[in-house]
């Protein structure tokens, strides 16, 4: 590593960098892995080391003479506040740098309600949660946020959300920020899932889909290790794609969407229709798992659905893994083998032979430690740390 991206010496970000991807190292190791001067490694780690981004500290395994000085990243110098707020749901959770867990809660949240009410109730649950892990609002270094409908990554604003009345346009990360005195970055809720999935469970996979199956039906898209956006922000709208043959009507107000077809949603209102209580997707699960067999082929019919889709998408991105989240993906191998049977029969084989179909390893934390993952990569980008420490 001779010089930064941008053709310069290596800054004090990628050195920050370095000490994030692994062990404590030396300013000997530094130096001979960017180029850089002992001199100038120094001034760098001085600087890391003012804003604690970095710590000192003696060579445990130095044999002979004087240990070594070794500096490590401080995980640990700043908090970030992360919430994932589905239909119904909300998980919340106050995490460090490194990414370790200091506090969490999840709670009934009904997105309906519309955004002040819903973001008044995070912004206290915050504070909350900031109290039970001895920390304060002085320690937050920035806020994500997973919505779960269309946003405007680069403003922040959801756009024409089908299930959030009341929120298009709604300036998120100002009002938020303006009570947390954060900077706040927003998502949609399957991106922020695949980012989690991605950094959690599977960081060394190039091109991985995460598709989220709960109320909604969204999908994630990792490429070349990066999320995939798209121009302003709408990649992966898989549950407005056209099911063939389906004249079912839609929230978004088109009919024949997929989420129309396969949503936890049409799922619970096909069993009410039958006679059988179920109020949304988990209580779907919950019927399957207890042995109800209509619940078992609906659940069974929307993997297959998911996958006609899905199969385009095979055939058109080529990943190497999918990966099922959502409350539907609970239902484990019934939703599984629906998706599995649908994408391996019309796909092209090339496009398949080494694919990975499987269920979300962190389950219904992805999105929680997606929002993390998204700010902590914003604060911490190499260039951020640079202009931070030569102000």
């Amino acid at each position: 590593m001779s010089s930064g991206s941008n053709g310069h010496a290596p800054g004090a970000g990628a050195l920050l960098g370095i000490l994030r991807s692994g062990r404590p190292r030396t300013r000997g190791e530094l130096a001979e892995l960017t180029g850089l001067s002992r001199s100038t490694v120094s001034q760098r780690l001085d600087g890391l080391i003012e804003h604690r981004w970095v710590v000192a500290g003696e060579d445990s395994v130095s044999s002979g003479g004087r240990p070594a000085t070794v500096f490590a990243f401080n995980g640990g110098a700043r908090l970030v506040l992360a919430a994932d707020l589905g239909a119904t749901r909300a998980r919340l959770a106050v995490i460090d740098l490194g990414m370790s867990v200091l506090a969490e809660r999840t709670a009934e949240l009904s997105i309906d309600q519309g955004p002040e009410q819903t973001l008044g109730w995070v912004a206290g649950a915050f504070q909350d949660l900031l109290s039970a892990a001895g920390r304060d609002l002085s320690q937050v270094c920035g806020v994500g946020i997973g919505l779960p409908g269309p946003v405007e990554h680069a403003s922040g604003r959801p756009a024409n959300p089908p299930i959030m009345p009341g929120w298009d346009g709604f300036a998120v990360p100002d009002w938020l920020g303006a009570r947390l005195g954060a900077p706040v970055l927003v998502d949609n809720d399957v991106n922020v899932m695949a980012l989690g999935e991605h950094w959690a469970a599977r960081p060394e996979v190039d091109h991985l889909i995460f598709i989220k199956m709960g109320t909604g039906i969204g999908c994630g898209i990792i490429s070349g290790r990066r999320l995939h956006r798209g121009a302003q922000g709408a990649a992966g709208d898989v549950g407005h794609v056209r099911v063939p043959a389906s004249e079912a009507p839609c929230r978004c107000g088109n009919v024949g969407c997929l989420e129309a077809v396969a949503g936890g949603g049409s799922m619970a209102a096909a069993l009410r229709a039958s006679g059988i209580e179920a109020e949304g997707s988990r209580d779907v699960v919950a019927l399957m798992r207890a042995g109800d067999l209509r619940a078992t082929r609906l659940v069974r019919q929307a993997g297959r659905e998911v996958g006609t889709v899905m199969a385009s998408i095979v055939n058109f991105f080529n990943p190497s893994v999918i990966v099922i989240g959502g409350d539907v993906a609970e239902a484990g191998e019934q939703v599984l083998a629906g998706v599995r049977e649908t994408i391996y029969s019309r796909s092209l084989p090339l496009a398949t032979q080494h694919l990975g179909i499987r269920v979300s390893q962190l389950g219904d934390r992805a999105g929680v430690m997606g929002a993390a993952v998204m700010v902590v990569e914003h604060v911490l980008a190499p260039d951020t740390i640079d202009r931070i420490i030569t102000k």
